[in-house]
């Protein structure tokens, strides 16, 4: 868990995704919709992606990925970022992480 500790660390919003993952896709534009700009690791593109998602497996993230944090707290996945979408609550969290600004 040291890995992604380091990797969320004093960034306001982290997701790690997948290229070929239709839902990392889903995920990554509904933020971007709102002004964000996250820190987005494709677990397939860097060098220790494998070891970064049996982290996120072992923090509860089933499957690893999108897994969303915002202000360095683990929000969950896909069905969890979009449960908070339907309740109106993303974009409270992006401002309180200071991930946007309205």
């Amino acid at each position: 868990m040291d890995v992604i500790a380091s990797m969320v660390a004093d960034r306001p919003m982290v997701i790690f995704s997948r290229t070929t993952c239709c839902m990392s896709h889903t995920i990554k534009t509904l933020i971007s919709g709102f002004g964000a700009n996250p820190t987005v690791y494709e677990l397939d593109e860097v060098p220790n992606g494998q070891q970064v998602e049996r982290e996120l497996q072992q923090m509860g993230c089933n499957p690893s990925v999108p897994a969303v944090f915002i202000g360095q707290q683990l929000i969950g996945g896909a069905n969890q970022v979009m449960s908070l979408q339907l309740r109106n609550q993303v974009a409270p969290l992006l401002i309180r992480a200071g991930a946007i600004w309205i």
